[in-house]
């Protein structure tokens, strides 16, 4: 402090942290500064009053002085550097908005950097999303500067972590909003971020936010593009504490691991796809109602268009996951559509739907791959090529090992098309899966190559090559071999060229080489050893027993030790340096005693060396510490407390030398009769999958089968519903015919009624009139015609009026005779209904009087040779009159007017 200033010093830290005085604040960031840096670990009582009161480090980097506010973000700093996660997760909420809006902002260049490294801090010891969600909001600031800087500092975040440990997913959201500012640097700074998200995702982010820039924009941020697509792929320039922990865990060979990893790294942002960053979408809501019944419309056209329809429904980067089934049923019908164009359409909905649901879409696989893979008959490579697109990405939504059933059972279709097809399949499979499929699809699959080797098209058998090709890669040449033994230089020539140019991305085989290894460690000492001490202890053994013969006359006790222990006497060949008969029966019985007490004593036994030779002399002072040892045998046994010093040297391989040869011809034997059984077991192999192939060959025509019984039903049934709709409108008519039937029936009888009514009338008149007789129906005949017409030629006139009035009242006249003979039938075979009781009265008694005609005719010329003519006609006359009147009286009468 200067000169007249208080000091203040002796305050405590925190009060002197938010002293009003900035000289007194910017001199407590500096001393926590430097309390930081001396702190031995994290759990120092420094940082206690910072992680119990977090809020302390909002003010220090959003200080109101700027010199003490450089120094409050260097303490902040120093602070996260030294106090570990938890003093980060604590403040982490308090500090990135304050210095967002104003440390990224300030003109110090020093308070600036020091800013963007508290960010990138907070990020590296804990995780990126919290960081970039309190700094996404700065995006909606009022100022440019702040939007730009905000900007700028998540572009330097992704450039130091990559996509991979930063979600990109939240920031792509927002990037159309900054490149619509009226500001120039934040646009600038959106331009700098999609480049730097460009140099990680590739295309794969622009679907998040592509369509939302104006053309110029997007011209401007391709031109950027082009700058950066020939860069190498880019590498994590940060690492988290969490990854640098893990590398400190790693064992020596790291730094391999190290660089594989960061090959991974290196791939894996160029895999990224729209998939990984967009949302999923509902699109089952959004599928048209009609969908179903214009897609089984018998015009080709609507089904083509409620295709269309589908595939701008489906077409979205992510779908969310509902039941499609009926949706895929109905597309896998699609393939046996007749025309192209709709089948075409259906695989392009079928590839979209796969892409979107990913392994959501492997339910679905068996109902759309089989037909269309017997759709790759098709000639035409636009509609092949559709084909192929989608029965990739049905693939990639499974697996190799889902795919091969099917796979296999179309290479051996009876269509050249078909079969090239499927091959072109399942090298593309092969080159894309990523896990190398098991020895018995290896099997399966080169046998069906093999078959494709002996075709007569040259395409099949480059494609079986190139198959056995494809598989080598991913297998390796060795484990090829065996599958190619019987294969001219000719094909095998041919399979390598492919091998050769094949690029797949299957590991090759990395799990089976470290199994064996994993199975040797075990088994590989006992053989290890058993060969060596088949060498050694072979001679030793001899050279054994011929020390052993020695000892057994010469000395008493000799010949029981080696008994009990012939089997350790190989340990013998540990005391050939020294050469001593006793030394070999010594050396024995030592390793009789349990190995922990032996064990101790090899110490003692490097200073011993010096003393066997003494060791023969004083055999008597040696009995009485070996009981201590257990296992004693007088003073044989006395005498071995001296020669411990090669014993105990050859317990690790002394038990294995005893089952040298023994245990030699047991492997052999075992070995031999393994290798019986895995023959067996291969020959059955065989046999299952010859027969499994038999199997899924009836299985396919027997799907063949029922797919045709399926037609024929389907037809069957439509063939029952038109009958029963012939049928019901069958019926329908006939009640029609019934119903009209009934009225003309009632009809009739009415008519027929007042016919009888009128006559009845008309006989009662003439019957009552005095003096007058009734007349004969030939009279009325001759009254009837003879009253408008004179002789036949009127008669027949009648005739011919009454045929025309039938036909205008739609009357048919079915027989003419008839019907002028019988005018009830007449009358009831009528279907117009038009004719009234009225005009059926009037007409009847004409029609009877022309009916009549003929015996009128007769009667008259009868009558007229007997009587006077004269006469007869003046009572002709009378009863012309006398019927008018009474007619007159009748249809007054009944109501009738004349017409």
């Amino acid at each position: 402090m200067a000169d007249g200033e208080p000091d203040y010093s002796s305050l405590p830290l925190t009060e002197r942290w938010v002293h009003k005085v900035w000289k007194v604040r910017k001199q407590a960031y500096e001393e926590a500064a430097k309390q930081f840096e001396l702190t031995p670990d994290d759990r120092d009582p420094a940082f206690r009053p910072f992680n119990q009161d977090p809020g302390l480090w909002k003010g220090a980097v959003a200080d109101s002085n700027v010199a003490a506010q450089s120094d409050g973000i260097a303490a902040f700093c120093a602070f996260l550097k030294f106090g570990g996660k938890e003093g980060c997760v604590r403040s982490r909420g308090h500090v990135v908005t304050p210095i967002v809006e104003k440390g990224l902002v300030s003109t110090r260049p020093a308070t600036k950097a020091s800013s963007v490294e508290a960010l990138l801090l907070l990020v590296e010891l804990d995780v990126a999303a919290p960081v970039i969600e309190d700094i996404l909001p700065a995006i909606s600031a009022k100022q440019p500067k702040v939007i730009a800087a905000a900007l700028a500092a998540l572009t330097t975040i992704f450039h130091n972590y990559g996509c991979k440990v930063a979600d990109p997913k939240p920031v792509l959201k927002i990037l159309p909003k900054a490149f619509g500012h009226a500001d120039k640097n934040v646009r600038a700074e959106a331009t700098n971020l999609a480049v730097e998200f460009y140099r990680w995702l590739r295309d794969a982010m622009k679907p998040m936010f592509w369509g939302d820039l104006k053309p110029t924009q997007q011209s401007d941020l391709e031109a950027q593009f082009e700058k950066i697509k020939s860069e190498p792929p880019p590498k994590q320039e940060r690492l988290l504490r969490s990854q640098q922990a893990a590398m400190a865990r790693a064992p020596p060979p790291g730094a391999e691991a190290e660089d594989v990893g960061d090959e991974d790294g290196a791939e894996e942002p160029a895999e990224v796809d729209a998939f990984d960053l967009a949302e999923p979408q509902d699109v089952l809501s959004k599928v048209p109602a009609n969908f179903h019944d214009n897609l089984a419309s018998s015009k080709w056209k609507d089904r083509k268009e409620a295709l269309e329809a589908l595939h701008a429904v489906l077409n979205v980067p992510r779908i969310k996951d509902g039941d499609f089934g009926e949706i895929n049923r109905g597309l896998a019908k699609c393939m046996k559509d007749a025309n192209i164009a709709v089948v075409t359409q259906a695989a392009q909905c079928i590839e979209v739907l796969a892409k979107g649901l990913r392994k959501s879409y492997g339910k679905y696989r068996s109902t759309v791959m089989a037909p269309i893979m017997e759709r790759l008959k098709e000639k035409k490579q636009s509609v092949a090529d559709a084909l192929g697109a989608a029965l990739d990405q049905v693939f990639l939504a499974t697996s190799l090992s889902d795919c091969l059933e099917d796979t296999l059972s179309f290479l051996g279709h009876k269509n050249p098309q078909v079969k090239e097809g499927t091959m072109k399949f399942l090298v593309r499979c092969l080159r894309t899966t990523r896990e190398p499929p098991s020895k018995q699809e290896v099997a399966s699959i080169v046998e069906a190559a093999k078959k494709l080797l002996s075709e007569s098209s040259e395409g099949l058998r480059s494609g079986g090559a190139e198959v056995l090709g494809t598989v080598m890669k991913i297998i390796g040449e060795r484990a090829m071999n065996p599958h190619l033994e019987g294969l001219d230089d000719i094909r095998k020539t041919k399979i390598k060229e492919y091998f050769d140019k094949a690029e797949v991305k299957a590991k090759d085989k990395p799990k089976p080489a470290p199994a064996p290894a994993a199975r040797g460690p075990p088994g590989g000492p006992k053989r290890i050893v058993g060969s060596g001490a088949k060498k050694g202890p072979g001679m030793t053994k001899k050279a054994a027993a011929a020390a052993a013969a020695p000892p057994q006359p010469a000395p008493e006790p000799a010949p029981p030790a080696p008994q009990p222990t012939s089997r350790a006497t190989p340990g013998s060949k540990l005391g050939m340096p020294r050469p001593s008969g006793l030394s070999g029966l010594k050396a024995p019985q030592r390793r009789i005693g349990p190995p922990g007490v032996a064990s101790p004593r090899r110490a003692p036994a490097a200073a011993a060396p010096p003393p066997p030779v003494e060791d023969d002399e004083p055999p008597t002072t040696s009995p009485p510490p070996k009981p201590r040892i257990g296992l004693g045998r007088g003073g044989l046994a006395a005498r071995s407390l001296a020669k411990p010093a090669a014993a105990p040297a050859a317990t690790p391989s002394a038990p294995s030398p005893p089952p040298s040869s023994g245990l030699a011809a047991m492997e052999r034997a075992e070995l031999e009769e393994l290798r019986a059984a895995n023959e067996r077991l291969i020959k059955q192999v065989d046999e299952v999958r010859h027969e499994r192939s038999k199997l899924m060959s009836e299985v396919q025509e027997l799907k063949n089968q029922n797919a045709g019984l399926i037609e024929d039903h389907t037809r069957d049934v439509l063939s029952i519903k038109a009958k029963e709709t012939q049928l019901v409108r069958a019926r329908s008519d006939a009640e029609a015919a019934e119903q009209v039937n009934e009225r003309l029936r009632r009809e009739l009888e009415r008519l027929k009624r007042a016919l009888s009514r009128a006559e009845g009338l008309g006989v009662s008149g003439g019957l009552g009139s005095p003096g007058v007789t009734s007349p004969t129906p030939d009279d009325m005949s001759i009254y009837r015609d003879g009253a408008n017409y004179s002789g036949a030629r009127a008669n027949r006139m009648s005739f011919t009026s009454t045929l025309s009035e039938e036909k205008e009242n739609g009357d048919a006249p079915h027989n003419y005779p008839r019907s002028k003979l019988s005018p009830d039938l007449r009358y009831g075979s009528g279907s117009s209904g038009r004719g009234s009781p009225a005009r059926g009265f009037r007409s009847a008694p004409i029609e009877e009087g022309v009916g009549h005609g003929a015996g009128s005719s007769t009667s008259s010329t009868t009558g007229g040779t007997g009587s006077n003519g004269v006469e007869s006609w003046k009572r002709a006359a009378e009863v012309t009159s006398q019927l008018k009147a009474r007619i007159e009286q009748m249809k007054a009468k009944q109501g009738f007017s004349r017409p």
